[in-house]
């Protein structure tokens, strides 16, 4: 039975999507970034810095929770 229940939440788990759509535009921002970075010399600092500032928030929560 303990097995049965542990298949389930596995099905469960696989058809969630919730944060499906928050991940892709994450990643298209992220893309349209580097590509603004890579076009515009400028503003290559100006991300480096977000990024870093992403990065410092990312590890904090990470080690908290």
């Amino acid at each position: 039975m303990n097995r049965l229940l542990q298949i389930a939440l596995r099905l469960r788990v696989w058809k969630d999507t919730r944060g499906q759509d928050l991940i892709e535009y994450a990643l298209m921002a992220g893309f349209v970034a580097v590509a603004a970075g890579a076009i515009v010399p400028g503003v290559a600092d100006s991300i480096k810095t977000i990024f870093g500032k992403v990065n410092n928030v990312m590890t904090s929560s990470a080690t908290q929770g």
